[in-house]
């Protein structure tokens, strides 16, 4: 059985996940329009959001841990811009 991560690690691992996409070396050629550089991007900022996509709607979760789980998607959607457009 895998073993439960607290919403406290997710969002901590989701914000990791944030800073590894924009870190993420751009390739010299083809840029930041490099298909495989928008994939590579673009998953690490899909789970970022889908470690805490779910923490808003948890009934046990507080309430400044569901603002900071939306918080945290709102930055990986802001990174995404920042990356790609830029």
């Amino acid at each position: 059985m895998a073993r439960l991560i607290t919403a406290a690690e997710r969002i901590k691992r989701a914000r990791a996940l944030i800073q590894q996409a924009r870190d993420y070396p751009v390739p010299e050629r083809g840029g930041k329009y490099d298909l495989s550089y928008m994939a590579a991007v673009r998953d690490l900022l899909r789970q970022a959001k889908d470690l805490v996509k779910f923490i808003s709607r948890t009934v046990g979760a507080k309430p400044e841990i569901k603002a900071e789980a939306k918080q945290i998607i709102e930055e990986a959607e802001q990174a995404g811009r920042e990356i790609f457009r830029g």
